[in-house]
């Protein structure tokens, strides 16, 4: 396999300690559900459906707030943004131990909306340090980060609330996500490329570039997380159904390697690929996943096809938005992205939930998939349009 592509990427000034950044930086975010969850069950003495509302209105915040704090990036640069989101992560991590659970629901919505805006910075820096020739070994490099932080962030979590205590835990995990917005303070990582515009002067409307063709990047975005959201719990119900759950973390983690790899290769090879096509591709493999019963190894062999495109997917959407985006308003574009990505992971579990409870659990696979193929499928014609070249108008005519 040919890693040029990977060798040149690294070797563009501050990309590689940014991506160590951000793996280090993003294993506390990805514990906040996990840690919510373990603390209104136990210190709270609330039920799933109460800590379910929690991480709900933790997730609603951050997907209203991703945006918001994007334009802020774009006006006034990233240091404020990334001090204000730093002290307000920093009073409900520290407070919410001792919250009643009517205060904690508002109050996490409030942190979502504020939530440090690591995701969404990382991919903004990465545009502009890399030049679009790069950008996909980058992107691939992200996403392969991603999963990395998502492998170890949970496990780490439930860890220590299971050795320790979950209230010990929420202090951990806020001490992190602290620790990973002094880290990006200091560090700074530049939102724009020096040969960049900046300026009010220099801001592109919205109606300018929220085009077509980039809401269906974001569609697309939210239907592949869509997917990965409702296969996790598809993957959980059918191990269940076989009397198999004790497998469950190898099969995540069977399908999470598969992720890498397809990561790996995505960044490796010498041509590009449209996020619509991957998506779609994602999608289709994960349909007949359930088919193959609850042995956990047939399961793993099945979700192979499906793990190996999930970081492409997500690395591809993320590099067609720093394409289709202006530079000034990238971390709009970005906050959007981020967005897509949230409401797709948080939609995909319930979907699959529900379709479970109501049939068979292999029907949760086939239906997030199917979900999944018909979102890509409508963005069809919105790819065909901007693949086509416009037209010259005749000679003949204009004469």
């Amino acid at each position: 396999m040919n890693l040029t592509p990977y060798r040149q990427a690294l070797a563009l000034p501050g990309l590689r300690p940014l991506l160590l950044v951000s793996v280090l930086a993003r294993i506390p975010l990805t514990a906040t559900g996990v840690t919510l969850t373990f603390f209104v069950v136990l210190d709270l003495g609330r039920g799933y459906g109460a800590a379910g509302l929690v991480g709900a209105a933790l997730t609603v915040g951050a997907a209203v707030g991703s945006p918001l704090l994007g334009r802020l990036v774009d006006r006034h640069g990233l240091r404020p943004v990334l001090a204000l989101t730093t002290v307000a992560e920093a009073a409900f991590w520290a407070s919410a131990p001792a919250l009643p659970y009517p205060v904690l629901l508002p109050a996490a919505f409030l942190a979502g909306l504020l939530a440090l805006p690591v995701f969404s910075v990382i991919r903004q820096s990465i545009a502009a340090l890399a030049p679009p020739a790069h950008r996909r070994p980058a992107y691939a490099l992200d996403s392969m980060s991603v999963e990395l932080s998502f492998m170890v962030g949970p496990a780490l979590a439930v860890a220590l609330a299971t050795a320790v205590s979950a209230r010990v835990t929420l202090w951990a995990v806020g001490a992190g996500v602290v620790g990973a917005g002094v880290a990006l303070w200091f560090m700074n990582p530049p939102t724009r490329s020096v040969d960049e515009p900046v300026g009010p002067q220099s801001r592109v409307p919205r109606r300018v570039w929220l085009k077509p063709h980039l809401l269906a990047v974001f569609a697309v975005s939210a239907a592949a997380t869509l997917v990965l959201g409702g296969t996790d719990v598809a993957v959980v119900a059918v191990l269940r159904a076989s009397g198999e759950v004790g497998w469950t973390g190898a099969v995540l983690a069977m399908w999470a390697v598969a992720s890498l790899v397809g990561g790996f290769a995505y960044g490796a090879v010498k041509r590009s690929f449209s996020p619509l096509a991957l998506a779609a591709a994602l999608s289709l493999c994960t349909i007949p996943v359930g088919l193959g019963g609850g042995h956990w190894w047939l399961l793993c062999l099945a979700l192979v096809p499906a793990g190996a495109l999930c970081a492409p997917t997500l690395a591809a959407t993320a590099d067609a938005v720093s394409r289709l985006a202006p530079a000034n308003v990238r971390g709009e574009a970005m906050g959007l992205y981020g967005s897509a990505v949230t409401v797709g992971m948080a939609l995909g579990a319930p979907l699959a939930g529900a379709v479970i409870d109501a049939s068979a659990p292999w029907w949760g696979f086939a239906v997030t998939g199917a979900v999944g193929l018909l979102v890509a499928l409508a963005a069809l014609p919105t790819e065909l349009r901007h693949r086509q070249p416009p037209t010259s108008p005749d000679p003949a005519s204009s004469a």
